[in-house]
């Protein structure tokens, strides 16, 4: 059952502030980001900052074992992105998977396709018919994190890794209280981790902590001060390398410390597109922002901001644009060093692309990426911004909660599951192959409303993400809505199975059905987790996501 968000009435407004603002999904969080800024530190060092502290209060969220993204404006006016992400070991074929899943003890097997997310399980293990795990070593891909908040410090922020680790270092070794929306997610650990240093490093008494329950993570803690000691390079090349390495191995996979030390974040150009006068900006391949472009793209062709904020005519005009762009998004988007990709985000494409569109709901649009159970995923998104101008919007994440099931030996470290995107059938465009990193859901974005005025956002959650942006944008651009307005507006989504998902309090949702649509009324924490930043005329202004626990806070 999920966990009751509608029991919490409070409201709140738009915070601002001068010298420096951060906005989250936790607030110790958004306090370390807070003292990075006091400190001297700049947005860059505050979002490796409050990155760092996720990983130890919202550890059912994000962690070490993951990967990080960032979409950015420097004071000085660049506009850039950092991908990074690992991909598949170098021994990871189809045909050594497969081998592999047939030849393992089939309940080992059996529990790497959880049948809460839609498998079922193969228990002869027939190598023709395994699909790609959701869970075990053969889902973990290479971790970008460490290496990504070191080149996110080095490349643009003002103080070090170690100072940037420090409040999560403390917060680790220390101890905190659990808030409630992460204590709820926490549970899945209970019966997530079997083994014994993974229940060690994350469960009390065999159990996850209550609300309120002072907490320690001291393998975590560990692992970070090693970091922060040593560098970004243990992670990769040194002790914890060894761990990760081992503990994969140990479980069947094929991940060695060569293809840890062979990893390295790329800074790359982002994609972008206008809305009704407004510049957005998105990651590109293999992340999931030309969805978002395009669907915004669609949605001006069609005029569906014109249509009245509690009309149904809106959320029809903009759901039958997202369904669009994800039929071609989810078939396209891959590795671009893999696959070609087309020009998605372009206005030609969505004037082609807009003429399917008509009063009747696109029925059976072909929504989803094979296998790739990335419709709901969990994730942390972090907003930054600073009195110089310097803007960021960045991703950490495992992929789904506490991620692949394995921790790695005593660091504490648990390891994601990202590669449960890749595909086993060979003619996909997400097909396994080594080195190549799989379909992302992850996607920052930056949004420019004037030369003066621009905004770090995201809203996590899977396949909820594009579409979030897309909400919240037009929330902002097309009905005049202050950010924490756009962030508290009910939502809607596109599911995979093609019903639409509605809030309780959407209105006239009724009214949606008559027009077609299979309308399902889902609880509010399927509606993703959004976080902004906006800085205009020298002045910052945050809100954060009301269907998470966290705050925008700064001084």
């Amino acid at each position: 059952m999920d966990y009751d968000l509608d029991r919490f009435t409070s409201r709140q407004s738009t915070v601002r502030a001068n010298r420096g603002l951060v906005a989250t999904s936790q607030p110790l969080a958004a306090q370390a980001g807070v003292e990075l800024l006091r400190n001297g530190g700049n947005a860059f060092d505050a979002a490796v900052a409050t990155a760092a502290a996720l990983n130890v209060v919202e550890p059912t969220s994000t962690g070490i074992g993951g990967d990080v993204f960032a979409l950015y404006r420097t004071a000085d006016g660049e506009v850039g992105a950092m991908r990074s992400c690992g991909g598949a070991p170098a021994d990871a074929t189809i045909e050594n998977v497969r081998a592999a899943l047939s030849d393992a003890d089939p309940d080992e097997r059996a529990s790497y396709y959880p049948e809460s997310r839609g498998y079922a399980v193969d228990a002869g293990g027939d190598p023709d018919t395994l699909e790609m795990p959701f869970l075990g070593p053969h889902a973990v891909t290479v971790p970008g994190t460490a290496r990504g908040w070191e080149a996110t410090v080095e490349e643009f922020g003002r103080t070090s890794l170690a100072d940037a680790l420090a409040p999560a270092i403390r917060y680790a070794t220390e101890g905190y209280p659990v808030s409630d929306v992460i204590s709820y997610y926490w549970q899945g650990a209970e019966t997530l981790f079997t083994d014994e240093h993974a229940r060690e490093a994350y469960l009390f008494d065999g159990e996850a902590p209550a609300p309120g329950q002072t907490v320690t993570l001291p393998r975590l803690g560990g692992s970070m001060q090693q970091i922060a000691d040593e560098g970004a390079d243990v992670v990769y090349e040194g002790e914890i390398a060894d761990a990760i390495a081992s503990e994969i191995q140990d479980a069947g996979g094929f991940m060695t410390v060569d293809d840890l030390a062979s990893f390295e974040p790329e800074f790359v150009d982002p994609v972008s597109t206008t809305y009704n006068g407004t510049e957005i900006f998105e990651l590109p391949p293999n992340n999931q922002g030309l969805i978002a472009l395009e669907a915004l793209n669609i949605a001006e062709e069609i005029g569906a901001g014109d249509h009245a904020y509690d009309s149904p005519e809106r959320v029809h005009a903009f759901a039958e644009a997202m369904k669009l762009a994800f039929v071609d998004g989810h078939h396209y988007i891959t590795d671009p060093a893999y696959e070609e990709i087309p020009a998605l985000a372009s206005k030609s494409y969505a004037e082609t692309r807009a003429e399917e569109i008509g009063q009747a709901p696109i029925s059976d649009p072909d929504i989803g990426v094979p296998n790739a159970n990335a419709e709901d995923a969990d994730t942390v998104l972090l907003t930054v911004g600073d009195e110089a101008g310097n803007l960021v919007s960045f991703i950490n994440s495992r992929f789904a909660g506490f991620g692949s099931g394995l921790v790695a030996g005593d660091t504490g470290i648990a390891l994601q599951n990202r590669g449960a995107s890749f595909s086993l059938d060979p003619d996909h465009p997400n097909s396994l192959e080594p080195g190549k990193r799989p379909f992302h859901t992850l996607v920052p974005a930056l949004a420019k409303f004037d030369e003066d005025d621009w905004a770090a956002f995201g809203v996590m959650g899977g396949y909820m993400q594009p579409q979030g942006h897309v909400q919240v944008l037009s929330n902002v651009v097309d009905y005049g809505m202050g950010l924490q307005e756009a962030l508290d507006a009910p939502r809607w989504r596109v599911r995979e199975d093609g019903t639409l998902g509605v809030e309780e309090r959407l209105p006239n949702s009724g009214a949606l059905a008559r027009t077609g649509h299979d309308v399902r009324v889902l609880p509010p924490v399927q509606f993703g987790g959004a976080q902004i930043v906006r800085r205009r005329d020298g002045s910052l202004a945050g809100a954060s996501e009301p269907r998470k626990d966290g705050q925008a806070t700064g001084f």
